[in-house]
């Protein structure tokens, strides 16, 4: 049995879950989801609570058990009281300006680069912190990536592009005589 998997998820006030024909959608007051459901996956919504129930007990579908609940449990989160990722950004002439729909990072290139957001992704912008803020925590883990991807913060100075949270390892250099 999946430990994750046969959690109960607690369904918030105000939100509001339909499942048909394979498609979930949820409802709340920062906005609407939908997925597709795996057909050997099955949910029982209740009012106050949904359970993620699994026609076999094979491998598979054990672990397609758990993803499910993690999955369905992040949508309900999302659109009761939504995902926000911290991105900072470390260097000297390192910084970020907010344009519109997309981000121009300079980030030591010779060039700036432009970053498209998401439809459902809002940004909010300081010279060293990007804020991305929304409903699909796939979605703003997925921006987040890409944007630290752009030039990832290296060992020796800890320059680049890095989550709020993240700790960088830091290395000595050359060691002089």
């Amino acid at each position: 049995m999946s430990r994750v998997g046969k959690k109960p998820i607690p369904v918030p006030e105000r939100t509001k879950l339909t499942f048909n024909s394979g498609m979930l959608t949820v409802e709340g007051p920062k906005g609407t989801l939908s997925r597709r459901i795996h057909p050997e996956v099955g949910l029982d919504l209740g009012d106050e609570q949904v359970l993620v129930t699994v026609s076999r007990n094979d491998k598979k579908t054990k672990a397609l058990w758990g993803t499910t609940r993690a999955q369905v449990a992040n949508m309900i989160t999302g659109v009761s009281s939504g995902f926000e990722r911290v991105l900072e950004i470390n260097g000297i002439g390192y910084r970020a300006e907010l344009k519109g729909n997309s981000i121009e990072l300079h980030l030591g290139y010779s060039h700036p680069i432009n970053f498209d957001l998401p439809e459902g992704i809002d940004a909010k912008v300081d010279k060293a912190t990007i804020r991305l803020s929304g409903i699909d925590k796939e979605l703003i883990g997925f921006a987040a990536s890409s944007i630290r991807r752009m030039r990832p913060p290296e060992p020796y100075k800890g320059k680049g592009v890095k989550y709020a949270e993240e700790q960088i390892q830091r290395k000595a250099g050359k060691t002089a005589k």
